[in-house]
């Protein structure tokens, strides 16, 4: 997909600027024409040579060496660019974009850019959480920037939380991906529901599902970076959502129907990602419920079918559900996809090492009135989210969702 593309490579001064030497090197075997360009900071952390050697091209970092008079490196380099790929991206940088500052070789190269720009952020969970970041994101976002957000895991600082850098693998999938399907989506409008819900037993206890968030806010990525207008619908999650997405928090299986079908009327697709209960409390308590006895039987009523919901007032609109099964997977896929009027339904077996909650990887089947249309094994959510996103678009060219 980026074979003869040309891709700048930013790279700026966090630790985690060792990445992006495999992830120079995984683009230039895939056929790719890299030009890095580092700030002095990410030279503390990683040799030019080093990226020089990867990409066969001269590492750019001094904004005045030029090495050829009849040009202006920083024009060139930008009238060039494909796309422009800043892994890892550091605070700082976030800044200049937001703000327009043009003081090194990076930030007047991208001032100068009239490609698309796709950001990697990493650092410290406190400062990726500070307000002026979150602002200079969203800010980002809005004007187009695609962003691929960090995982969580080991920080450099001691900390276990979100910040590190995405795995090279998932920036590279995530530059495939934009290549592959660019534009696919543009002008579509998405709603994907993510996360569990909540069913309340008492102001302080209640009902839910080891749901994550993270493969629905997977899939809402791969829709920006397809050029879709996102809207997540998001109950409990452990995760932040994308920057870009228009996001709707809720609580309940009820207030996620509300949403939901507040939403539908307008959306071109539909994917159902989100765990939602079954079954509530047929009446919860408004104080907390005191211990009264040996056991506590609780009273539950079920909660409306929100895909099915959808699914009969479904006109024009491609809908996607979800079934988390450990049993009869193809089965039960299958009667839910004709029941419920799914154009696709995507399934796993969550007994499955690797296809459960909360991890970072999946094993899933995508079923459509055929059958069987796709089988993916392990894989990251997000690559999983971005194979998903392109046969949802294969399949929208060719008509859009079944009556």
């Amino acid at each position: 997909m980026v074979r003869g593309k040309t891709i700048i490579l930013g790279i700026t001064g966090g630790i985690a600027a060792y990445k992006a030497a495999t992830l120079c090197s995984k683009l230039v075997q895939a056929g790719a024409d890299v030009h890095v360009i580092m700030t002095n900071s990410a030279a503390q952390f990683i040799t030019p040579l080093t990226l020089q050697t990867l990409s066969r091209n001269p590492v750019y970092i001094d904004t005045f060496d030029e090495r050829n008079p009849a040009v202006v490196s920083h024009i060139d380099l930008a009238d060039r660019a494909d796309l422009i790929v800043i892994a890892p991206a550091t605070a700082n940088i976030l800044a200049k974009m937001a703000g327009g500052h043009g003081d090194d070789m990076l930030s007047t190269t991208l001032l100068a850019a009239s490609c698309p720009i796709m950001v990697a952020p990493a650092m410290n969970v406190h400062m990726y959480e500070h307000p002026a970041v979150v602002s200079n994101i969203e800010l980002l976002a809005s004007r187009g920037v695609m962003f691929i957000e960090p995982g969580t895991g080991q920080l450099a600082c001691g900390y276990v939380a979100k910040g590190r850098l995405a795995e090279p693998e998932d920036i590279a999938a995530a530059i495939y991906s934009w290549f592959a399907g660019s534009g696919k989506l543009k002008g579509k409008r998405v709603v994907v529901t993510a996360g569990g819900t909540i069913e309340r037993l008492d102001p302080v206890r209640y009902l839910t599902n080891d749901s994550s968030g993270k493969m629905g806010f997977a899939i809402a990525e791969a829709a920006l970076l397809m050029g879709a207008d996102v809207t997540v619908i998001a109950g409990r999650t452990n995760v932040q959502a994308p920057s870009g997405v228009k996001l709707v928090r809720v609580e309940s299986a009820e207030q996620m129907l509300q949403a939901a079908t507040a939403a539908f009327d307008d959306a071109d697709i539909v994917v159902k990602a989100a765990a939602v209960a079954d079954y509530r409390p047929a009446a919860a308590s408004e104080r907390k419920l005191k211990k009264t006895g040996e056991r506590l039987i609780l009273e539950l009523e079920r909660t409306t079918d929100i895909l099915q919901t959808l699914g009969q007032r479904k006109k024009r609109q491609f809908l996607v559900g979800f079934a988390a099964e450990t049993e009869q997977v193809e089965h039960y896929a299958m009667d839910k996809l004709q029941r419920k009027r799914c154009d696709l339904i995507v399934a796993n077996d969550v007994s499955m090492e690797g296809a459960g909650f909360n991890g970072d990887t999946n094993i899933i089947a995508v079923y459509g009135a055929e059958g069987k249309v796709a089988e993916l094994p392990l894989m990251s959510k997000r690559e999983a989210a971005s194979r998903l996103l392109g046969i949802i678009a294969e399949r929208m060219d060719r008509g859009g969702g079944s009556q």
